[in-house]
């Protein structure tokens, strides 16, 4: 399919809602509708979230049937008139196109074939917007794309959910070093940022409710967290990642 065709395709999303794929994590993957009312509240989210405006570029790698394909970057752009690219992953050709764009979001696999790529050295993230989620975020992956120069979003979310529910932004290798020193070694980042609401049960488990969720209630995640304060002198609280439920 042509790109033009791509994209007034996804533009007619809009209007009409679109079906996303649950992880399947808690079962088998189911497909989850978010109405274009849902859509609205997700793209306000979304682009206060990642500084997305109509001058972006984003660039598109992740499959489009997934929230982080179509949710977290591509809709909210093409909402607002941005210019989006939507291609297949391609390591070779990401590491040599991502310069061209502000934008992007990839998988923490994704992240780390782009860095186990022997063209890894060559890459240049300067100004550019790397948003990471679907799975947990080894510090490995933040470390190595914040030295390249990217702002990096450690993003948490889920289909049920949204895409951009609760993150941590890292601009400078030194705030990635502060939040390794106060975590754990077993522990990996959700995030300290909040676009719902959230409480945490008795045995850890991350409960969420919001205007970016599918469902009214409170939503049970399956992931087990634990907060903290965000640094020794800031109290405001951090989740991190303990594992599943």
């Amino acid at each position: 399919m042509k790109r033009k065709n791509i994209l007034e395709n996804l533009k007619n999303k809009l209007s009409e809602g679109v079906y996303v794929k649950s992880s399947g994590t808690t079962g088998l993957p189911k497909n989850i509708f978010r109405t274009p009312e849902n859509l609205k509240y997700c793209n306000i989210v979304a682009i206060d979230s990642q500084k997305i405006t109509k001058n972006s570029r984003i660039y598109t790698v992740c499959k489009m049937e997934h929230a982080g394909g179509i949710l977290a970057q591509t809709l909210p752009a093409i909402s607002i008139g941005a210019d989006v690219v939507v291609e297949d992953f391609n390591v070779k050709r990401f590491i040599k196109e991502i310069h061209k764009y502000t934008h992007t979001h990839i998988t923490p696999r994704q992240a780390k074939i782009i860095m186990s790529s022997k063209n890894f050295s060559e890459i240049n993230l300067s100004n550019i917007w790397v948003t990471c989620g679907s799975d947990r975020i080894d510090w490995e992956v933040i470390t190595a794309f914040v030295s390249k120069g990217a702002t990096f979003m450690a993003n948490w979310g889920m289909s049920e959910i949204g895409p951009c529910a609760i993150n941590t932004v890292f601009s400078n290798i030194d705030y990635v070093k502060n939040y390794i020193s106060l975590a754990s070694s077993n522990l990996t980042i959700i995030g300290e940022n909040f676009y719902c609401d959230y409480q945490i049960s008795e045995s850890n488990e991350l409960i969420v409710k919001g205007d970016i969720c599918v469902y009214d209630d409170w939503f049970f995640t399956g992931d087990l967290v634990v907060k903290k304060n965000k640094l020794t002198y800031d109290k405001s609280p951090v989740l991190y990642y303990l594992g599943r439920n």
